[in-house]
This record gives structure tokens, C-alpha cells and sequence, in this order.
């Protein structure tokens, strides 16, 4: 299973074009980024943090829904563009934003097919999934990229300093979740058997021993607290820590930006077209991280293709990958058949073109996994894995969060 792994993992990105996709241009492309300048910030009133977590959206207006709206103007994206801020003490902000520079995109469906017929279900016929568990791979680039929230969802590396996920993983639509206040990120690690703690424990033991020498038993009590400690920690590691298993180094959230097209406070539907966040670390990682990019269309996906890895809930703390074909797009979604369970939502989707200027192979982010909504579909709900892209527009967006100002964000 390894070896026919690593053969798939290492010619994805050029067996699966076939003779005729060769002659495509399968190239990374900078454009002119749009400007997104922060007008003006507002104090709000503190959340609540009461929300409880939601994974699935009751109601998303989805790619057949969003043929029959008008196109947005200007005014309505700068709103849905503006955003909030939540810090660690928990208070939170409003920031306006101004759009200079915008050039709409077409406002229609991208591909000409129908919506296919799905069955309920986030695993479609055999799975397709494949678990890593080789340290050889989760300890290096790409799959070192990926990390896991403490409300249960999973995220992507984008900085030293920032993180990629979705909005529904740290906010409902109207409130902030329980245990977002709190909000922790966990990074892969690899931990090896009786490293570490376990020795500084017992040299601390032996010296609360010598001071104890003088009362009777205290040395025989000292060392049954000692092995009690070491066999609660033991239990505690699990099979993690066993054998080079992975853990993680959790680090706490500086602060949270959702954008107003998803916090709307009650003040209608969240749009799932904004299902998208990025949370400020409060301590840099060292970690090689991947870059954001604008999401082509699916013509220019080599194979269609497109790859993300995540946390499922069915595989216990295993780094769980896929790839799949794009199924259906739109300006803002993409729906596509990638084998996936709960907790595998805000995964970073990517897939691998060429660097212009380096003549290689580059991944990039082109979308945040969704998960698996209820989208409506001339009038009735049915059920689609969503991702949403990363337009031009979401990556100036992206971009000021990260940067505090659109200088860095000329060209993505």
C-alpha cells in the first residue's frame, strides 16, 4: 500500500494529463490583484462564544441558485468583503473595506454540465482515502502544511504566523462557537518513545528523594508517586507517542478574521461563497508553509484534479489525504466527489502547476474545503461536497489580513 502510495503521490502532477492536456498551459499565472483598503474599524460588543459547532449549512444558495441572482454590484461586495476581528481577550471589531480596481468577473455557471445525481453520503463507493502514516511524509512538505483545530476542524499553514480554515469551523453564521474563545491549533509532530519529559521527570524525582531521606518512608513513598505519575502520562500518550505515532504542538490563536459576507449576525442567511477564515498565531511556527493562490478553472486543472488533506473524524488523529476531479464550478464554489468526513472541513485544497519563472512544479492553495452542504437546486436541497475558491477579490482579502495593508498584495 505504501509503494503504490508514493507511485501515485509522485506523478500526480503530469501522468494524470492525458496526450491532448499536454499541449495545455498548466502554468501559474500572476494577475493584477484588486484593492482592498480598510476604510474604517468599530468597536462591537463582545460574543457570546454559545454557538454550538455546525459542519452543515441547512440552507446555501449553490451553483445552480446563484445562475438566478443578479450579479453582485460593488456596494454589496465591499459589505460582504468587510470584516470582523475577534482577539484572544475576546473582544471584537468591524473593519469597512473600499474595493479599488475590480473588473467583474462573467457571473455564470463555468461549466456546461448538469448538477449530477448524489447520493447522501461523504464517502462515494470504495474509499478512496489514504491515511499517512509514514514520517517520512507527514513530517515534510506537503503534508506538514496541515493542522488541526480544537473545535475539531482542520486548517491549513498559509505563514509562519497564519492559518487557513473555514468560517463555519470558529463561527455559525450568527455567533462565535463554544471553545473558539479559546481557540488552539495543533501542528504535526513526531514524538518518539521515552524522549523528553519522562527523563526530566525522574531526575527531579531522585531529587525530591534525597531531600526527603531523613522521614521514615518517604523514600518508598517518592518513588510509588513517581511510577504512578510515569504510568498516568504513559496512558495519556497512547499509541500517539508510540513508535514515532503523530501529536501535536498546539499553539494558542492571536486573533480571528471572518469576513460580513459569513458573520452576519443574524442579519440573514450566511453565504456559503465566504465560508472561509484565518486565524493569527500567537507563536511563529518553523514549518515550510504553502502559498496562496488564485483558483483557475477547471480547464486548467492538470487532470481535473485537485488534492487536500485533513483530520477525519473516522481515522482518530491520522493525517488523512485524497485527490479527486472537479465535478462542477461556478465563479465562487467547486463541487467535486473527494472522499471526505467530518472534521476534514477547512482543509486547504491545492493542486501543483508550473512556476513560470523557475521552470518547476509549485503547489498552491486554490480553495478552503467546505465540506459536505445542502445546496438548493431549483428549489429542492440536495447534498454536495463544496469547496469554496479563492477568487482574486478573497485573495486581496486574505492578503490585507495577513499583511495589515495591501502593499504585499499587488499580484497573486
Amino acid at each position: 500500500m505504501e509503494t503504490l502510495f508514493w507511485l501515485i503521490l509522485s506523478t500526480l502532477g503530469w501522468t494524470l494529463i492525458d496526450g491532448s492536456e499536454m499541449e495545455r498551459d498548466f502554468t501559474w499565472h500572476l494577475r493584477k490583484i484588486p484593492r482592498l483598503v480598510s476604510e474604517r474599524t468599530f468597536h462591537l460588543t463582545s460574543p457570546t462564544f454559545e454557538a454550538d459547532a455546525k459542519m452543515v449549512l441547512n440552507q446555501a444558495c449553490g451553483i445552480e441558485c446563484q445562475k438566478g441572482l443578479p450579479a453582485p454590484n460593488l456596494s454589496d461586495l465591499e459589505d460582504s468583503l468587510s470584516y470582523e476581528t475577534v482577539f484572544e481577550n475576546g473582544t471584537r471589531t468591524l473593519t469597512r473595506v473600499k474595493v479599488q480596481g475590480w473588473v467583474p468577473e462573467p457571473h455564470e455557471n463555468l461549466t456546461a454540465q448538469g448538477a449530477p445525481v448524489r447520493r447522501k453520503r461523504q464517502v462515494y463507493g470504495t474509499d478512496s482515502r489514504f491515511s499517512i502514516l509514514d514520517k517520512r511524509f507527514l513530517t515534510n512538505f506537503p503534508f506538514n502544511t496541515a493542522v488541526k483545530l480544537s473545535t475539531g476542524c482542520s486548517g491549513i499553514l498559509i505563514s509562519p504566523n497564519h492559518v487557513l480554515t473555514a468560517a463555519h469551523c470558529v463561527h455559525d453564521g450568527n455567533d462565535y462557537i463554544k471553545g473558539s474563545k479559546k481557540l488552539r491549533v495543533g501542528l504535526l509532530k513526531m514524538r518518539n518513545k521515552g524522549s523528553g519529559k519522562k527523563h526530566r521527570g525522574s531526575r527531579r524525582n531522585r531529587r525530591e528523594a534525597r531531600g526527603g531521606a531523613g522521614r521514615e518512608g518517604s523514600r518508598e513513598n517518592l518513588k510509588e508517586s513517581a511510577k504512578a505519575r510515569r504510568r498516568r502520562k504513559e496512558s495519556a500518550r497512547g499509541q500517539r507517542a508510540a513508535d514515532g505515532m503523530p501529536s501535536f504542538q498546539w499553539t494558542r490563536v492571536k486573533n480571528t478574521h471572518i469576513p460580513k459576507g459569513w458573520a452576519r449576525g443574524g442579519r440573514g442567511d450566511a453565504a456559503l461563497d465566504y465560508d472561509y477564515a484565518l486565524l493569527e498565531l500567537k507563536r511563529a511556527h518553523k514549518k515550510k508553509y504553502m502559498e496562496l493562490g488564485i483558483s483557475p478553472t477547471v480547464k486548467k486543472l492538470p487532470g481535473g484534479m485537485i488534492h487536500f488533506s485533513g483530520f477525519d473524524h473516522d481515522r482518530a488523529d491520522q493525517l488523512v489525504y485524497r485527490f479527486c476531479s472537479v465535478s462542477d464550478e461556478s465563479n465562487d464554489l467547486l463541487y467535486q466527489y473527494c472522499d471526505a468526513e467530518s472534521g476534514s472541513t477547512g482543509s486547504g485544497v491545492y493542486l501543483r502547476l508550473k512556476d513560470p519563472d523557475k521552470k518547476r512544479w509549485k503547489r498552491k492553495i486554490i480553495a478552503v474545503y467546505s465540506g459536505h452542504q445542502w445546496v438548493d437546486i431549483n428549489g429542492v436541497q440536495k447534498d454536495y461536497n463544496v469547496a469554496v475558491r479563492i477568487t482574486p477579490l478573497k485573495y486581496a482579502q486574505i492578503c490585507l489580513w495577513m499583511h495589515g495593508d495591501d502593499a504585499s498584495c499587488t499580484y497573486g
